[in-house]
């Protein structure tokens, strides 16, 4: 399986060692990237990055490829799909897909004119064996009609720094923090509710990373905390004074179209971090940490626990077991068609979430995401031009 990396990023560095030990046969042709930060991966590694290229499309018309493989910064990420989708080849793009309302309606169309089992996409939390087990939970009955969510994803100093000091700090070229960080769990609410997203409300600023919390400010000078996970392409040392734009913490509420409510809440500054979900439903509830690794499900009538599950961080996987599954279908899916547990419709549903919430953040109003997604629904049904 060959395959051409466009961004050759600390993330897809780390991808194409998984899916090297998920399949001796993968093989990276060739990447396209002026600094590739994760080439130091592949060759700690042994895996050869290919030839390097100028250009995504000196890349594809030099090399016979299998799948393109995408993870450049999130603001060029729809011009490289359109790339790939017009040269005829298989696309994967790490998440986010896109990084505004109207790129989402432009990606809806190209999948109307290209077809949507062309183009994967990396959320990969829905690989994810606590996922699967929810998933199962929900179809067996257990929890009956879902009521409300309550769900957050906190992650500790050293990463909210990281946020602070890499080009994810700039919002024009990550769309914001709930969207590059925290579209993965949106997406997993989506589908648990099986419903769209009608209404939304958000507060949310910076509080942590300023300059009165610095903590060279008393004296503190050992801070390689904050400096712990190295940062790419327009990366910074600056931490607390970060020129960036994106917030630290951000809470807010939705109303599915079904009625179903959610609360969720991100904070880039928790020494003992979680990412937690409780799902309230009419005859159960389901309460999960993808982190500290529990999965419990009691049943209503008697308040017994019904299901009690344990998970361990694998050796290889930095989601929770969930990177080897998602490299398995991914190549099973490119081969022979094997279907995924998430699709380009998915992906753009969890992204207009996102972006609606940062647009009622800095409105301060509730968001009527009805028009959005009648524009939405009359790109994806476009004929091809």
């Amino acid at each position: 399986m060959k395959v051409g990396i466009i961004g050759l990023g600390f993330r897809l560095g780390y991808l194409g060692y998984v899916f090297k030990a998920m399949d001796e046969s993968f093989e990276i042709a060739g990447y396209v990237d002026p600094n590739p930060a994760g080439l130091a991966t592949l060759t700690e590694k042994g895996i050869s990055p290919g030839k390097a290229y100028a250009t995504p499309e000196e890349l594809i018309a030099n090399e016979k490829l299998d799948l393109l493989m995408i993870g450049s910064p999130n603001h060029m990420h729809l011009d490289h799909i359109r790339i790939g989708l017009e040269a005829g080849l298989k696309v994967f793009s790490e998440k986010p897909i896109v990084t505004t309302i109207q790129e989402s309606l432009e990606l809806a169309a190209l999948m109307a004119k290209f077809g949507h089992e062309r183009l994967m996409v990396g959320l990969v939390l829905r690989y994810a064996p606590m996922y699967r087990d929810l998933r199962q939970a929900l179809a067996e009955g257990k929890l009956g009609q879902v009521v409300s969510i309550e769900a957050s994803e906190h992650i500790e100093p050293y990463h909210g720094a990281f946020f602070m000091r890499d080009w994810r700090r700039y919002e024009r070229y990550s769309g914001s923090f709930m969207l590059e960080k925290c579209c993965h769990d949106l997406d997993l609410y989506n589908g648990v509710v099986g419903a769209r997203p009608e209404r939304v409300a958000s507060f949310g600023g910076r509080k942590s990373f300023i300059p009165a919390n610095d903590p060279a400010r008393e004296g503190i000078n050992d801070l390689e905390l904050f400096h712990r996970k190295p940062s790419g392409w327009m990366g910074s040392d600056k931490v607390f004074d970060s020129d960036g734009d994106i917030i630290d913490y951000q809470v807010a509420i939705v109303e599915y179209a079904n009625g179903v409510g959610m609360n969720f809440h991100t904070n880039l500054n928790v020494p003992d971090q979680f990412r937690r979900f409780c799902i309230m439903g009419s005859r159960g509830m389901a309460e999960g940490d993808f982190i500290r690794g529990y999965f419990d499900v009691h049943e209503m009538l008697t308040g017994k626990k019904v299901i009690e599950n344990k998970y361990k961080a694998t050796e290889l996987s930095q989601h929770y077991g969930a990177d080897e599954q998602m490299a398995t279908d991914i190549i099973g899916h490119v081969r022979d068609g094997r279907p995924l547990p998430v699709s380009t419709r998915d992906a753009l549903e969890a992204g207009i979430l996102a972006l609606s919430m940062d647009e009622a953040r800095r409105k301060k109003s509730v968001i009527d995401l009805r028009p959005i997604w009648d524009r939405f629904d009359e790109a994806l049904h476009s004929r091809a031009a």
